[in-house]
């Protein structure tokens, strides 16, 4: 992004509002000495406004910025003497949403560590496969998850929630100082198709990628923000480096209750939420008997939105939906406004400033406007590399995401995995195409189609379908409805009612726990 514009877009939201300039001057110092990660985020953002809210915890209330730091430095001060964590160690966080995540997260930043956020819906197996595989020197956790911790080998130092207020409340005495490397965040990829990978998140060098953010969802300094999507996922994660550099005040829940989610937004006049697709439709299934929250910005990532589910939430909640386009190793690709969303309201949108997008064939050459590709992207926050050695390909400076994608009238559409799609009978079927059309039916509450084996045409599509409570429909129903709108070849063999489909805590759909397969 050109830095006049960067500059304009930073100047739109808010950073550059005058303020005592004693706070200023410290604000723009802790930047330079702590640099754009996360710690340094904090350390500024208390500088400026040490008595501003931070975080409101259903447990501990309201935490301000100044109260944050100092509990993340007593924690880091704790993890260094008594648990013996080192710069470039990497330290293990199982967590759910809630303040002593963050904590940790910031502690683990803060001695130049590497904070591995790991998903909360893994098995005992996974997760000491990920403690091995991650060489993790400690693990923090919640009480939750105490079973699925004792599989994880013995050398880890294991700290639960009530260990960890003992090191903050215990931490020894001194000053923390810049580490000599910068701590790295690791993320895990969904794992919903294998075994999830360590993607190491690259820390910003300038507030270039914030305004490549800001320039298209129009967060301010000071917001109000409810971040309902998981903080071990890239998207809830990226919520909380917006927030701490819009110095704004997160509100969080340990589960997402859509009733309790609705009160809590009321209540504390949250203007912005950061949630995934699913749980938009788990809002919209909660009956309105007081007004929706007043929301200026709904921000979602994390899979598609499929159905009409952008309109449907927009006639409700307002035109204030914004959907995020991208990935753990490549952060952002597009980004969609609800104008965008209006016209077309299953598409990606367009990629913000700094940000390149290209739509590739097979011989790595642009395709025509409207042919799908693959698609790649270029921005300053693609990932450093998986922690396995895994190598991505990369096509003149630009990541291959693995999906397939066109452009049609300037805007982006995500047609599916280039894993996902099917060859049946000689035919390109993409299961997205049928997902989005069967999520369109009324008694439909959610939808998953897979590609499965078939001996005749080499693959066939199955479709699962989770109704809403009260409706009937049959397979034939199901399968006459798909062939009125689509080709032959697109038409699900098999069709499956369940109760609901297996999801992990990202909400996206887990295929392999699919039943029948």
């Amino acid at each position: 992004m050109p830095l006049a514009r960067a500059l304009l877009t930073l100047g739109r939201r808010g950073l550059f509002t005058p303020g005592p300039p004693h706070r200023v001057a410290a604000q723009l110092n802790a930047l330079r000495v702590w640099g754009f990660g996360l710690a340094g985020e904090l350390r500024s953002a208390a500088a400026r406004s040490p008595h501003r809210t931070a975080i409101v915890d259903e447990d501990r209330g309201e935490i301000s910025y100044g109260r944050l730091l100092d509990r993340a430095e007593r924690l880091a001060r704790s993890l260094r003497s008594t648990a013996g964590v080192r710069p470039a160690d990497r330290v293990g966080l199982m967590c759910r949403n809630h303040a002593g995540m963050v904590e940790a997260m910031l502690a683990v930043n803060l001695i130049g560590a590497d904070a591995v956020l790991v998903n909360t819906g893994l098995s005992g197996q996974q997760l000491a496969a990920v403690a091995e595989e991650q060489r993790l020197r400690a693990l923090v956790y919640d009480r939750d998850f105490a079973e699925y911790v004792g599989a994880v080998p013995s050398p880890v130092e294991r700290l639960d929630e009530s260990r960890v207020e003992e090191l903050v409340r215990q931490a020894p005495d001194g000053q923390l100082r810049p580490p000599p490397r910068d701590g790295r965040t690791i993320v895990l990829t969904s794992g919903t198709t294998g075994t999830p990978k360590g993607a190491r998140r690259r820390t910003p060098s300038s507030l270039a990628p914030l305004a490549s953010i800001l320039d298209r969802i129009p967060l301010r300094v000071g917001e109000r923000m409810f971040i309902a999507a998981p903080l071990f996922h890239t998207w809830g994660y990226a919520a909380l480096q917006v927030a701490f550099a819009l110095r704004a005040t997160i509100v969080l829940q340990r589960r997402f209750d859509p009733a309790a989610s609705l009160r809590a937004m009321r209540r504390q006049e949250c203007g912005a939420l950061f949630a995934v697709p699913v749980m938009l439709e788990r809002l919209l299934d909660v009956p309105l008997t007081e007004p929706v929250p007043r929301l200026r910005v709904v921000a979602v990532s994390g899979s598609a939105l499929f159905g009409g589910l952008a309109t449907r939430f927009m006639d409700v909640y307002g035109d204030v939906l914004y959907n995020l386009y991208g990935s753990t190793e490549a952060s952002w690709v597009s980004i969609a406004t609800p104008a965008e969303l209006r016209r077309a309201p299953n598409c990606a949108g367009r990629p913000p400033h700094g940000t390149r997008v290209a739509i590739l064939g097979p011989d790595h050459r642009p395709v025509p406007a409207g042919q799908v590709g693959g698609i790649f992207v270029g921005n300053d926050m693609l990932f450093e590399g998986y922690t396995s050695g895994q190598h991505v390909r990369i096509v003149d400076g630009l990541l291959d995401t693995r999906d397939l994608g066109h452009v049609e009238d300037g805007l982006l559409f995500v047609d599916g995995r280039a894993d996902d799609m099917i060859i049946s009978g000689g035919e390109n079927v993409f299961p997205s195409e049928v997902e989005d059309l069967l999520a369109r039916l009324p008694q439909v509450r959610e939808v998953a189609v897979v590609g499965v084996p078939d001996q005749e045409f080499g693959q066939r599509l199955a479709a699962y379908l989770a109704l809403h409570p009260g409706e009937r429909l049959d397979a034939d129903a199901v399968r006459e409805y798909v062939r009125h709108y689509l080709a032959r070849f697109c038409v699900p063999r098999d069709v499956y009612f369940v109760p609901s489909l297996p999801r992990n805590a990202t909400g996206k759909v887990v295929t392999r726990d699919l039943p029948y397969r």
